[in-house]
C-alpha cells in the first residue's frame, strides 16, 4: 500500500546526510537518512521475517516514494552483479544486510514491551524524543488507547512526518501531540511546556539511536534534562554503544560504523556498561536494566529464526526518574 507522495520537492533535502550534529537530544538538522532507513527496516522485518518480532508495516507507507527510489538505486549500486530479483527485493536485501538492522528491530520490540508494562502500572503519557518516522501513532494498540502521545522532533523532520501521515490518511487525534523543537537551542522541558504534557504525572520516554552521535557531555546534559522535566516514577528507554567498541570493536561493529559513515553520520561517544548505573544516578535516574544485543536476541528470538546477528556492543538501557535530580555538579 502506498500513499500520495505530497513531498517530491523535498527529495534531495530528505536524503541529504547530516554532516554536522548539534549537541542535543535529537541532533538532526535535516530529515535524517537514518530515521527514514530505520522506518523501512521495521517495515521490511514485519513483512518478510519468518517469525517477526514487530507488527509495523507503516514505514513503507510513511517514507516518501522519492526517498524509497533513491534507497533502491543505492542498493542496486552496491548489489552483487550476479544477483537477480526485483528492485524492491534489492532494497529489502540491502536493508537486512545493514549492520544496524538487528539492533533497530530488537530495540523497537524492547521499547514497546517496556511501554506496555509501564502503561499497566498506570503511566498515561508517552514521549518519543527524536520520533523520526516511528509509526506508533498510526497503530496504537488496544492497551495504549488511554495514552497521550508526544512526538518531539526537529523542525526539519517533523513537518515531513506530518505531511506523510496526512497523505496516508492518518486522521488527527486529540491524544497525539506534535512538539516541534530544536533541542540544541532549548530544553526538552521548555519544548514540552508548549504542549499539554503534565509534569506532575509520570511519563514514559523513548530515546533511541541517538546517544552514539552525541558527545559524552551532551548525553549527560540530555539525561539530566529528562530527569528534570519528568515526574518521579517516569521511565526512559535509550540506546547506547559500549565505549570500548568505539576503539577496537569486533568486525560486525566496525561494519555498523562503516554503514553509518556511508550516510554521513559519525559515532562520537558511548558508555561503559560497568559504570552506567552510578553515572545515571548522578543525572537523576535509576538504572533498571541494561542488556546488550546478544541478550536481547536471546530474549526475543532464542532459536534464531529470523537470522538476526546484533552487535554485542549495542545496548538498550531502561531507567526510572528518581524523586529529585541532582545538580549538574553532582
Amino acid at each position: 500500500m502506498h500513499c500520495t507522495d505530497a513531498s517530491r520537492g523535498q527529495k534531495l533535502r530528505a536524503l541529504a546526510p547530516s554532516h554536522h550534529r548539534s549537541p542535543s537530544l535529537n541532533p538532526s538538522s535535516q530529515a535524517s537518512r537514518t530515521a527514514l532507513a530505520t522506518a523501512l527496516m521495521r517495515s521490511i522485518h514485519s513483512r518478510s521475517a519468518p517469525a517477526p518480532l514487530l507488527d509495523d508495516t507503516w514505514g513503507e507507507r510513511l517514507v516518501p516514494d522519492a526517498v524509497r527510489t533513491a534507497f533502491r538505486e543505492r542498493a542496486l549500486v552496491r548489489r552483487d552483479a550476479s544477483a537477480t530479483g526485483t528492485l524492491e527485493a534489492a532494497l529489502d536485501d540491502a536493508m537486512r544486510a545493514n549492520a544496524a538492522y538487528p539492533d533497530v528491530i530488537l530495540r523497537s520490540r524492547y521499547t514497546e514491551d517496556a511501554l506496555q508494562d509501564a502503561v499497566a502500572r498506570g503511566i498515561t503519557q508517552y514521549v518519543l524524543i527524536g520520533a523520526g518516522f516511528d509509526s506508533f501513532v498510526c497503530r496504537v494498540p488496544d492497551w495504549a488507547q488511554g495514552l497521550d502521545i508526544y512526538e518531539v522532533d526537529h523542525p526539519a523532520t517533523q513537518p515531513l512526518k506530518r505531511q506523510r501521515l496526512a497523505a496516508c490518511g492518518v486522521p488527527p487525534s486529540a491524544s497525539v501531540h506534535f512538539v516541534e523543537a530544536d533541542l540544541s537551542a532549548e530544553s526538552l522541558g521548555a519544548a514540552l511546556a508548549r504542549s499539554p504534557f503534565n509534569t506532575t504525572q509520570p511519563a514514559f520516554f523513548s530515546w533511541l539511536g541517538v546517544t552514539v552521535y552525541l558527545t559524552r557531555e551532551a548525553n549527560l546534559a540530555a539525561l539530566r534534562d529528562i530527569a528534570t522535566c519528568a515526574a518521579h516514577g517516569s521511565e526512559l528507554v535509550f540506546t547506547y554503544i559500549d565505549e570500548a567498541a568505539l576503539h577496537a570493536g569486533p568486525e560486525a561493529f566496525q561494519k555498523l560504523r562503516s554503514d553509518v559513515a556511508a550516510v554521513g553520520e559519525e559515532f562520537l561517544s558511548g558508555f561503559d556498561p560497568k559504570t552506567l548505573g552510578p553515572l545515571l544516578r548522578g543525572t537523576g535516574l535509576e538504572l533498571l536494566e541494561d542488556i546488550d544485543g546478544h541478550a536481547a536476541l536471546a530474549r526475543y528470538d532464542p532459536a534464531g529464526r529470523n537470522g538476526l546477528q546484533p552487535a554485542g556492543a549495542a545496548h538498550i538501557a531502561h531507567a526510572r526518574v528518581l524523586s529529585a535530580a541532582p545538580s549538574p555538579a553532582a
